[in-house]
């Protein structure tokens, strides 16, 4: 006789709220640790490495201004998304949504780039929450009237307005005067963000970021619409018994999340760049999924991760100056904070279990499953 153990996964029944909360913190930490040593196996000095990745940045002025810059998109997005997520509308293409509202907000610029006017920089935002809604559009219709997963299209549609954005400043919108580099004019005056801080790049989108983020909290919280979203989210049954209209949600949270995605990427084409080019951001389209999930899909919680992983782009950038870390530093804690995410709620929401052991002779046939 031989005893056959073996060991299952099941839910937990209840979810302490404070230890879900929890959990991100923990995240973060474990990633410090990783990321300790990782640096020492790699022979650096993982104290220095740290400091200048975490701490140093925050130690100036001109460093903080630049950490509520890189927030601002990833705060915009980051409440776009967790919007859908809340209802189960998995829009993971908000890098292309932001790339098209940087196009059709650059391209007012341009059109009136050697014009003055007050009008000129709204009429830019308008353009680029237009452009991010319309692309968002495509998943949205293909998600309602086709049951096409939207996870794919959103994300297959990424790349193409990426190449898009590189035809058209390699082709018509090129600079003229640009010695035949890959960028369009430099917009003018009226088609740039008023800087806040003089000496910075700390820009009027800023405070725009924290204002959407409040707005979020208030749709959420306070109306019927959110209140409708969350329970398609938790519980589409009782949804459809209550007549929300399934199909009506779904379009309005890919409508939030692509026009919220298009209006970043317009900030930052009349914010920290100033013109077209190739390359509008480093991802923030895709960082911002960790940026809502890290902030557990609350709007007001996505500030504070979306100023973490903000640091981990300026870290990152001051590392590779301070202690020369490559280059793929910055993704590699991002890839780590998200993984310590997903592994410590996967163990908050579940939990493994052993079962009994159970006699079995030896030799005989092994029950199926």
């Amino acid at each position: 006789m031989s005893l056959s153990t073996s060991f299952k996964i099941e839910p937990r029944r209840e979810i302490p709220r404070s230890l879900l909360y929890a959990t991100p913190l923990l995240a973060v930490v474990l990633t410090v640790v990783a990321g300790f040593f990782i640096f020492l196996f790699m022979g650096y000095d993982p104290f220095l490495s740290l400091y200048h990745f975490f701490v140093s940045p925050l130690l100036t002025f001109y460093g903080l201004s630049e950490l509520m810059v890189k927030a601002a998109p990833l705060i915009m997005i980051g409440v776009g998304l967790a919007i859908g997520f809340r209802a189960n509308v998995w829009n993971i293409g908000a890098e292309g949504q932001l790339t098209l509202g940087a196009i059709t907000g650059g391209v007012v610029a341009l059109a009136f780039w050697n014009q003055e006017g007050i009008w000129i920089l709204p009429l830019m935002c308008i353009a680029g929450i237009l452009g991010g809604m319309a692309y968002a559009a495509i998943p949205a219709f293909l998600k309602t009237h086709l049951n096409v997963n939207e996870i794919l299209t959103s994300l297959m549609l990424t790349y193409v307005a990426t190449l898009f954005l590189s035809t058209l400043v390699y082709g018509p919108l090129k600079d003229p005067m640009g010695f035949n580099f890959p960028q369009s004019r430099m917009f003018g005056d009226s088609a740039l963000l008023p800087i806040l801080l003089e000496g910075t790049r700390m820009h009027l989108g800023t405070v725009l970021a924290l204002l959407i983020a409040v707005a979020g909290w208030v749709l959420m919280t306070f109306t019927i619409v959110g209140f409708q979203i969350r329970v398609l989210g938790q519980a589409p049954a009782a949804a459809r018994f209550a007549g929300f209209s399934r199909t009506k949600l779904i379009w309005l949270c890919l409508m939030i999340s692509g026009g919220l995605a298009g209006l970043a990427g317009t900030f930052e084409v009349s914010g920290p760049i100033g013109q077209l080019i190739p390359v509008i951001t480093p991802g923030y389209g895709f960082t911002a999924i960790i940026v809502a999930f890290l902030g557990r899909l609350h709007p007001l919680g996505i500030i504070l991760s979306g100023l973490l992983m903000a640091l981990s782009y300026i870290g990152g950038e001051n590392a590779q100056v301070e202690v020369g870390l490559p280059q793929a530093v910055t993704g590699v804690f991002q890839g780590l904070l998200l993984f310590f995410l997903l592994a410590s709620d996967f163990l908050v929401r579940y939990r493994i279990r052993r079962r009994a052991a159970v006699p079995q002779a030896v030799g005989a046939a092994q029950p199926a499953e």
